[in-house]
């Protein structure tokens, strides 16, 4: 088997509406000391077909019970600081990889479909928005289900406070940084990604209820209201 990163800890799916899923999982980021928080894979099915958002790699226990769902058919990655578990899904499945223009990878993944703003997205009922002004790529895809659903990955989050995946280093330094928050704007994402105005302008014209994000809790039926209040506060739009 190739040399993918380790298997870290995670919990079960969940179904969060008819036809997408949740699964919370770890992720380790090791510097001088380290960081483990919490991370979201996101599962649209349409059909029999799986589409899976921001991976996280499963233990064979989770993988069971998502091949039970459908067939796995591709993989999407919205944002450039994820992907660690990309390569061991390409492997075991041989399926595209959606992803923004200009996406980097460290394990020899290509992208196969570029995902392109107003355009179809991996499943015929979702569109794309893309980060036009952010010095990193990172996109949205937008579900026409339940009202909308927006699918984020590091630009929109809804990290609440510490959940069973953080460390004490992570808790302190989220919550030092302003991550736990409603609907907010990743302070890490904005701080390396420096987007402009524009694209929040942009994003608060869509249409949606609903946030799924790579970070945090699902935040149902309020997402809007609670992002287009984050943008007032931080942009002044």
């Amino acid at each position: 088997m190739p040399d993918f990163p380790p298997l870290l800890p995670h919990g079960d799916i969940q179904q969060i509406f008819t036809d997408v899923f949740l699964v919370r999982g770890q992720i380790r980021i090791e510097a001088e000391q380290i960081s483990e928080f919490s991370r979201n894979m996101i599962i649209i099915r349409q059909q029999d077909s799986l589409t899976l958002v921001n991976t996280v790699r499963l233990n064979d226990a989770g993988l069971a019970q998502l091949e039970a769902l459908g067939t796995v058919q591709q993989i999407v990655k919205l944002g450039a600081f994820h992907g660690r578990d990309d390569a061991f899904y390409l492997d075991r499945y041989s399926v595209p990889l959606w992803a923004p223009a200009g996406m980097t990878y460290t394990r020899g993944e290509k992208t196969t479909l570029t995902l392109l703003e107003n355009m179809p997205g991996p499943t015929t009922d979702t569109t794309v928005f893309i980060f036009d002004t952010a010095k990193l790529p990172e996109a949205l895809i937008l579900l026409q289900r339940e009202g909308g659903i927006l699918i984020s990955c590091d630009s929109l989050q809804n990290m609440l406070g510490p959940d069973e995946y953080f460390n004490d280093i992570a808790t302190e330094t989220k919550a030092r940084l302003g991550f736990f928050n409603q609907g907010t704007v990743g302070p890490g994402w904005l701080k390396y990604a420096e987007p402009k105005t524009a694209d929040f302008v942009r994003l608060k014209a869509l249409e949606f209820r609903h946030l799924l994000s790579a970070h945090g809790d699902p935040l149902l039926n309020d997402a809007h209201q609670a992002v287009k209040a984050t943008m007032q506060k931080l942009f002044d739009i």
